[in-house]
């Protein structure tokens, strides 16, 4: 699948219970550890936090991906923005 296609898969997310978060349209994972995940979407940079997270499945071709865990937080970075809030603020 090229980058093309990637971007035109449907972004979708489902909390349940704060404890599992399933996605769809994921075209990248950046990182992940049992306190953060990062993702790229179609809707810019996908940040996940909380407490032992884990990525449960991951399926490159549909863009579906699952994560357990406590999930204290989820936030979006718009595409082309670097450096986080803090650095916008500043600027």
């Amino acid at each position: 699948m090229d980058m093309t296609e990637q971007q035109e898969l449907p972004h979708d997310l489902k909390l349940e219970g704060r404890e599992k978060l399933t996605l769809s349209g994921i075209t990248e994972v950046i990182s992940f550890d049992d306190t953060a995940v990062q993702m790229h979407t179609p809707l810019g940079r996908l940040t996940v936090l909380g407490q032992q997270l884990q990525l449960r499945s991951l399926t490159p071709e549909s863009g579906n991906v699952t994560i357990r865990g406590q999930i204290d937080a989820i936030s979006y970075e718009q595409p082309g923005n670097t450096g986080g809030w803090l650095s916008r603020f500043f600027q």
